[in-house]
């Protein structure tokens, strides 16, 4: 396992720290996750278990160990000091001045332990004007344009799936593999910044470059694509469906199998980028296709000309398809209080020369304080005397 050995101290919170952190659990790290006692907030989002733990919570905490724990309190800060001196990585993703308050800003770590590596996530950063507001996913998203360009001209839509945060856990995790691999030769740690909006205008960079360089302003279009077509979703007479088609090689199979060839040879679709501004027409002559067939009989049809095509499923129906049981992204664990085991996805990635670690449930509230601090050197006394002043 790529991480045995390394220790991560998670003082995150919903997704972008807590995932980062989950991910480095999947490889081998020890992590242990910090909470206040009773439980943080990001806990109990949509609950799926008896004690109130959320379906949030399950995915983002897998294979951790969890301490409750007031890091602000005088014995807090005792305990997360020790904590830090054999650690490796600590996550927070916290606006800067209250990492300075909790005294897990680097200059504070780094004067524990030379080798610690921080890695934080904040909305924007520590510098600039906005570096001390808050925020969450939906603030990244609409900052860098893609909201504008989201849904319909009067009515702008966010993504339900909070990818900037998720983004922002991925970009994370690569920095705190580059500090892991910078500290084997230097001995010396660093800290690994991330930030919502940066991540945001990341992902979103070819949107804004294509305006920077070509000053076309755009405009929602729906589910049409800005740069090919026919991609977009489509009515069948029991569902939905979606295309995705990029190249003129698909194109010219898509217009074969819906019985348009004279398409391929049209100069208004002579390209990706035509294709896109001139997607209407094309949208409207899959659709006449789509609505005569069930989403299956045009999922296979589509197949068999080797056209991009997927059905449009609900929640519930994702994780039962075929293609997933096939590939073994699903690896059910017990919770206490669930009505079934949770259905958890770890790292979507293989190493052909590493496994993960064996799966395992995200811990309850303080399920291991007691080993964590005897591991520190706490005593069964001092640890009753921590929990008897709700310090644990």
């Amino acid at each position: 396992m790529p991480l045995k050995g390394i220790k991560v101290l998670d003082f995150g919170r919903y997704i972008a720290g807590p995932y980062c952190a989950a991910l480095l659990a999947d490889y081998g790290a020890d992590v242990i996750r910090i909470e206040a006692p009773g439980g943080n907030d990001d806990r109990y989002t949509v609950p799926v278990a008896a004690d109130g733990s959320g379906a949030m919570f399950m995915q983002m905490n897998r294979a951790k160990r969890c301490l409750t724990l007031k890091p602000g309190s005088v014995e807090g800060r005792e305990i997360v000091r020790q904590l830090v001196e054999t650690a490796d990585v600590v996550i927070a993703n916290l606006p800067h001045d209250a990492l300075v308050k909790l005294g897990l800003d680097y200059d504070s770590l780094d004067a524990i332990n030379p080798g610690i590596i921080l890695a934080t996530a904040s909305a924007f950063g520590s510098e600039g004007p906005l570096a001390s507001r808050v925020g969450f996913d939906a603030v990244g998203q609409a900052m860098s344009g893609t909201v504008h360009l989201t849904g319909t001209p009067d009515q702008p839509y966010r993504a339900q799936v909070n990818y900037v945060d998720f983004g922002t856990a991925l970009h994370c995790a690569f920095g705190i593999m580059l500090a892991l691999r910078e500290r084997t030769t230097t001995g010396k740690g660093q800290c690994v910044s991330g930030s919502l909006l940066g991540t945001a205008l990341a992902l979103s960079n070819a949107l804004t470059i294509d305006h920077a360089l070509n000053g076309i302003d755009r405009e929602p279009i729906g589910n049409r694509s800005f740069s090919s077509g026919p991609t977009d979703v489509f009515r069948t007479r029991d569902g939905w469906i979606i295309t995705q088609i990029v190249g003129s090689g698909i194109f010219a199979r898509w217009a074969e199998l819906v019985g348009r060839p004279e398409l391929v040879g049209d100069p208004l679709y002579a390209s990706d980028i035509l294709r896109g501004d001139n997607g209407e027409e094309l949208s409207a002559i899959m659709q006449r296709w789509c609505i005569e067939r069930t989403s299956a009989e045009a999922i296979d049809e589509l197949a068999a000309g080797r056209v991009p095509a997927a059905p449009v499923l609900r929640a519930g129906e994702a994780l039962a398809q075929p293609q997933v049981l096939a590939m073994g992204l699903v690896e059910p664990v017990d919770y206490p209080g669930t009505k079934g085991a949770v259905p958890v996805i770890r790292a979507p990635i293989s190493l052909s020369g590493s496994d993960k670690v064996d799966s395992a449930r995200a811990p309850q509230v303080g399920e291991h304080s007691d080993a964590i601090l005897s591991e520190l050197g706490y005593d069964t006394d001092a640890i009753s005397a921590l929990r008897a002043a709700k310090i644990i």
